[in-house]
């Protein structure tokens, strides 16, 4: 697919939010910059898009996450690292022939990450486009403890659940996205992963837009946010996924943010999962 489309929106929340806190799953996308095929059309969003709807919902900070059509070209992730005024940290894919100075001189650019995905392409043929599996994950692991990083990955439960127990043993951070996508509260799988969040061995993004559910809205996912909290509210990271590419129609982060605001409840829980728990794990300054 070609053309772009524009970068959307957010409304302001009805909450105010605590100074500090994160968008943990967000994207840019810059025309200057080229990319691979795409199977979507590429929204603008640029830095200055991205600024502004961190602006609408009060956020300070942001983790940006490499989105599928750069592929291993990290030019715009690091673009957009350097004109972020430290308020940025970065998620990039490698497998294990990246070259340790790269690794270094990312790390020295403000990334603590990289991502690993088993979903199965739109199409349902292969894993999603531009990505590396896990199996990448497990060479590489010494090298993420010696930078102090973390793993992010993109599976479902029931694929999150069946690695975890053996992930857990390479003593790196592991970080499930989008709720560790289970089909629906009752997921026998996330039961499994729950286990690892109360241990304290798993991360997961409180990332509603690609949650399974049927269609039958995003309030229906309550259960699941409730239940990461109950878990361990220590080990859970909020994240839009702006700007929702494949997302139709597209979700509002204004709307989400206070969703999770109104279920949490508690001023205190907010900020350990908005301030603190992301300072934590991304290095942000105080």
């Amino acid at each position: 697919m070609t053309g772009r489309i524009p970068a959307p929106r957010a409304s302001r929340p009805r909450h105010d939010v605590p100074p500090g806190a994160c968008d943990a799953h967000t994207h840019v996308f810059d025309p200057r910059f080229p990319n691979g095929p795409s199977p979507y059309a590429l929204p603008d969003a640029t830095l200055a898009a991205h600024a502004a709807v961190r602006a609408t919902l009060g956020l300070t900070r942001a983790v940006l996450v490499q989105p599928a059509p750069y592929g291993r070209d990290p030019a715009c992730l690091l673009d957009a690292l350097a004109r972020g005024g430290g308020r940025l940290r970065g998620v990039m894919i490698a497998d294990a022939s990246i070259p340790d100075a790269t690794l270094e001189a990312w790390h020295k650019a403000g990334i603590r990450a990289l991502r690993f995905v088993e979903m199965r392409a739109p199409d349902g043929h292969g894993r999603y486009p531009g990505s590396i599996g896990v199996d990448a994950l497990r060479s590489l692991a010494p090298r993420l403890r010696a930078l102090g990083w973390q793993a992010h990955v993109w599976a479902s439960a029931a694929q999150a659940a069946e690695m975890l127990p053996g992930l857990a043993r390479l003593g790196v951070p592991l970080v499930l996205d989008h709720m560790a996508m289970p089909d629906g509260p009752t997921d026998p799988a996330f039961d499994r992963i729950l286990g690892h969040v109360r241990e304290g061995t798993a991360w997961v993004k409180a990332t509603l837009c690609r949650v399974p559910n049927g269609g039958r809205g995003l309030p229906t996912l309550r259960p699941l946010h409730d239940a990461l909290l109950a878990a361990n509210p220590a080990r859970i990271l909020w994240g839009s996924d702006w700007p929702f590419v494949r997302l139709t129609p597209e979700p509002d982060a204004g709307a989400m943010l206070d969703l999770f605001l109104d279920w949490t409840g508690d001023p205190a829980l907010a900020l350990r999962i908005l301030v603190e728990n992301p300072a934590a794990l991304f290095g942000f300054e105080a």
